[in-house]
């Protein structure tokens, strides 16, 4: 027992490193990780105090322990009972296949990145780009939902930048979780986004245990009060109008509520318009080839941001005009009662959020040209303004002392990209730049019914 061992020195430093990496797992780590959670802890209840809904404890919970309740939910167990005798496989292969699908799904929220980093960013990068608005009735909206029900934001899905601006604008009263596509699986954006609460969903999927696992998911995540939004339409409107709804979310959160439970569900639909979108042209251009593959390259996006950084550095005006959210009438899942037909609910859904469509300088404008090509400037000025007084005082997106100022710069602004030109004190629509108008008259066309910007 006392004699000496001789060891080469790289066995000997191998030794030394399993010891130190042991005794950092057994001993130390754990330690850390306990006193980091207590400061987070303290934080999160601090930040829980200025919310106006605070973040459930179902939020914070170990993704780890997460995704274990997730896959032994005795539901998905019966699912994946079914997948390995439908398939022929072992039951412990069908539960490695919905864990793997429960990992995919299951966000890692982390309130620091929602709160410090997500939140700044989402400010800044919003108000870089657009002068942001919001309805005077929001607020009182978002008010007067009672206080222990989950929120669900339905929205119109626009533009990417969907995403930044609800965010931003919902971040003085809670947190919310998005359900994100495909695109966001690219790493390292998806773990920034799973760290934002962000849950991960296959459109195209048809798989009866995929379905059950993300069924769940989203289930419990209502049920722990966990607000959520989405979009029903399921992708960007690649025409500017609003599209026919998509059930999948939707039929998962009616399937699993309970009106006898001790938390509501409630709807709130979210209209949001811009006076640019970014991916006009990218979205047209898959509409005309009748596919959805976006084929924006990375060095476009480079070079969108370093002239946007050029023209802040050099004081010029960055931003894309006006983006105005508006909130409707939220709609309470308890109230609609247990018999409530997925198909009416969404539809409901779509017909509120067009009925709170604001409207914008830049969609009159181009209402206007689409209805009348070849017009005087004082006639377009004119007619764009007076498309205010026509729609209902809620959907004005501008005030009687603004609209002659917003009007010019949205004809300016249209101008400037090449989409209409002025001859001989007439303005006409550029020869081939008809869709991009269209695109853009098309979000407020329903207001107009039998106006040509409709057809």
């Amino acid at each position: 027992m006392t004699q000496t061992v001789q060891l080469p020195l790289w066995l000997f430093v191998l030794i030394m490193l399993f010891a130190a990496v042991t005794a950092l797992s057994h001993f130390l780590l754990p330690s850390v990780r306990w006193f980091f959670r207590r400061r987070l802890e303290k934080a999160v209840k601090r930040l829980n105090k200025r919310l106006k809904r605070p973040i459930e404890p179902f939020k914070l919970a170990r993704r780890y322990d997460m995704i274990q309740r997730l896959i032994y939910d005795p539901e998905v167990t019966r699912e994946i009972v079914n997948y390995a005798r439908q398939n022929g496989v072992p039951e412990n292969v069908a539960f490695e296949k919905a864990r793997d699908y429960a990992r995919e799904i299951v966000p890692s929220f982390s309130a620091f990145a929602y709160f410090s980093f997500a939140i700044r960013l989402a400010r800044l990068l919003a108000n870089f780009v657009y002068r942001i608005e919001r309805s005077e009735t929001n607020d009182r909206i978002f008010s007067s939902i009672p206080k222990d029900a989950t929120v669900v934001f339905v929205m119109n899905h626009r533009s990417n930048m969907d995403y930044v601006l609800v965010t931003y604008l919902a971040a003085r009263d809670s947190a919310l979780s998005y359900a994100v596509g495909e695109w966001a699986r690219v790493w390292p954006l998806s773990w920034l986004i799973k760290s934002l609460g962000a849950y991960f969903i296959r459109r195209r999927s048809r798989g009866a245990l995929y379905r059950k696992v993300l069924a769940r998911y989203v289930q419990m995540a209502t049920e722990g009060g966990v607000n959520q939004a989405f979009y029903p339409e399921g992708g960007l409107s690649l025409t500017g109008k609003l599209q026919p709804p998509k059930m999948g979310l939707m039929s998962y959160l009616v399937e699993g509520f309970d009106p006898q439970g001790a938390r509501d569900v409630v709807f709130v639909p979210v209209a949001i318009n811009y006076d640019r979108v970014l991916e006009d042209v990218v979205l047209i251009a898959a509409h005309e080839r009748g596919d959805r593959r976006f084929g924006a390259r990375i060095s476009v996006v480079v070079r969108f941001v370093l002239r946007k950084l050029w023209q802040r550095l050099t004081f010029q005006e960055t931003r894309f005009g006006r983006a105005v959210v508006a909130f409707g009438t939220p709609l309470s899942l308890r109230a609609a009662g247990s018999t409530v037909q997925v198909e009416t609910l969404s539809a409901e859904l779509m017909d509120q959020i067009a009925g709170v469509m604001p409207v914008l300088a830049v969609p009159a404008v181009c209402h206007v040209l689409l209805k009348q090509d070849g017009i005087e400037d004082a006639g377009l000025r004119g007619q764009a303004a007076a498309l205010f007084d026509i729609v209902p005082e809620g959907n004005r997106g501008l005030d009687v002392p603004d609209r002659a100022l917003e009007v010019s710069r949205a004809i300016e602004g249209v101008a400037k990209r090449g989409l209409i030109e002025q001859r001989n004190g007439y303005w006409y629509v550029v020869a081939g730049k008809e869709a991009v108008l269209t695109f853009y008259a098309n979000s407020i066309a329903h207001f107009f019914e039998g106006d040509a910007a409709g057809a």
